[in-house]
């Protein structure tokens, strides 16, 4: 018969774990010679001993797999066995592991009793006790375990499906709440990241371009957690995994980095890396795809999205390049307007999606300088009145061009332009706007444009030193610009010095 296969043809799956509860050593040893040989399920046994309820209650709330208890009823006391079964049941809530009651006092303890009371699944007096009359009741008893165990794997497995759906949805609702392709992506990582419970590094990674050898250079980072990507460098054995999910278009998993591949529509693809994963089972990789396919369809759309941005700010920065080259000024002057504006406008508390707006208007700021006469534009020394009143057009002519727009980055562009010469006592143009009446998008750019423009050298001036910038617009903090974010530049130096040294002239 299958449980009487010699011990050394047994598997190498784990052993049931049977609990030996007696006071006295004898039945110990017996009991274990007697089982030397059991296998069920090409598996053998493992005993644990105990030689009182208080030792066995102590193995038991230690250990959580034992299938079995084989229980003495008179021990330390006349009940000690009946009182641990109780405290199994009722105090650990354990209704899986099948309890035997043996006793030698059949009287102390009656069967119909014992079994209605306490939640014992067998009752067997130590005479009657054989060697096959326990091998038949120690099988009985581990094929219920065996049987009620896996219902129970099956029903844990279904809530956590049903939990997992509840991610799914609730995750997917986060993430399309973001406004943004790097927003987005963060949400998207975070969201995976708790969906399989993990706590590693992990990056989302945007393959920018497709060609028959992938590079680095055709990897973008859009959001990581844990240092698995410093600065967006992407170590070789990462890179490898990279392109090879990508050359073989399929996810996969090598030592413990999951590389999961989802394409586009558009032939392009996406790649999320996960440290520290052991597997991913069946279950996991189900929940992962449907994650995947809802938030698939936004994905697409934002990547659509930041294409039409991406473009339209590309000619921002043309235009506002072509304006700087006729006035004789360096093109990396509207970069740095739009990082310190960017910079200003998050120290100054807006929010980071209107922050990004004002990055991307920026640029846009002198536009209307594309209809001023060269005569005036590059004239070297001072400007006469007549040209200067010329010269004052150029805010007036930027937001014509640019007014009437259904687009959030031209209308910030258009009301850049028309205000970002106002002072903030009233003296400036072309309105004479003052104090706070005037946009907090054109206050900022301002103070941007009036620490850029006297920190480089222009047709009509040299650059000035460093202290004398700084100097300078603390002077006309509250005349010409606003106070509070000529503050927030002059405690943020360090960051505005960065930004020069990143876009130099």
């Amino acid at each position: 018969m299958a449980f009487l296969k010699p011990s050394k043809s047994v598997s190498t799956l784990p052993p049931w774990r049977i609990l030996l509860v007696d006071d006295e050593p004898d039945i110990h040893e017996v009991t274990t010679m007697a089982l030397s040989r059991f296998v069920l399920d090409e598996r053998s046994l493992f005993f644990l001993h105990a030689y009182s309820g208080a030792e066995a209650r102590e193995i038991l709330a230690r250990e959580k797999d034992i299938a079995l208890v084989l229980l003495d009823v008179v021990m330390e006391s006349e009940t000690a066995g009946l009182e641990t079964a109780r405290w199994l049941r009722q105090e650990q809530g354990n209704r899986f592991t099948r309890i035997v009651l043996r006793t030698g006092q059949p009287g102390q303890a009656p069967e119909e009793e014992v079994i209605v009371e306490y939640d014992i699944n067998d009752y067997k007096e130590k005479t009657e006790l054989d060697r096959k009359k326990l091998f038949t009741t120690l099988f009985a008893a581990l094929r219920a375990y065996r049987d009620i165990s896996q219902i129970e794997t099956a029903r844990l497995a279904q809530l956590r499906y049903q939990v997992g759906l509840e991610k799914v949805i609730s995750a997917s609702t986060r993430v399309f709440e973001s406004r943004n392709l790097r927003e987005f992506a963060n949400g998207l990582l975070q969201q995976v990241v708790a969906l399989l419970r993990l706590d590693e590094q992990s990056i989302l990674v945007r393959v920018k371009g497709v060609s028959a050898i992938p590079t680095e250079n055709q990897m973008e980072v859009l959001a990581s957690i844990g240092d698995i990507a410093p600065e967006d460098k992407l170590d070789p054995g990462l890179m490898s995994a990279l392109m090879e999910a990508q050359r073989r278009r399929t996810s996969i998993l090598e030592d413990d980095t999951y590389v999961g591949y989802f394409s586009s529509k558009g032939g392009k693809a996406t790649l999320l890396v996960l440290k520290g994963v052991t597997k991913i089972d069946q279950l996991d990789s189900q929940l992962l795809d449907i994650f995947s396919s809802s938030v698939g369809i936004a994905f697409e759309n934002l990547l659509l999205n930041q294409e039409i941005v991406d473009t339209q700010s590309e000619l921002i920065n043309r235009l506002g390049n072509l304006v700087e080259s006729r006035s004789q000024e360096m093109g990396n002057h509207v970069k740095r307007i739009a990082e310190l504006s960017h910079m200003l406008a998050l120290s100054y508390g807006l929010p980071p999606e209107e922050a990004e707006i004002i990055r991307r208007a920026a640029p846009m700021h002198d536009i209307g300088k594309i209809a001023t006469p060269d005569s005036v534009l590059l004239k070297p020394g001072e400007l006469t009145e007549e040209e200067w009143e010329v010269m004052k057009q150029h805010p007036v002519v930027g937001h014509k061009l640019l007014e009437g727009s259904n687009r959030p980055i031209l209308q910030a562009a258009a009301i850049i332009c028309h205000e970002h010469h106002e002072r903030f006592d009233g003296s400036g143009y072309p309105r004479g706007l003052v104090g706070k009446s005037i946009h907090a998008y054109a206050r900022i750019v301002a103070v941007a444009d009036v620490f850029d423009a006297l920190s480089h050298q222009r047709v009509y001036k040299p650059a000035w030193a460093e202290g004398d910038v700084i100097e300078y617009v603390k002077k006309v903090a509250g005349s010409h610009l606003d106070p509070e974010i000529v503050d927030l530049l002059l405690t943020r130096l360090d960051t505005a010095k960065a930004i020069r040294e990143r876009f130099p002239d």
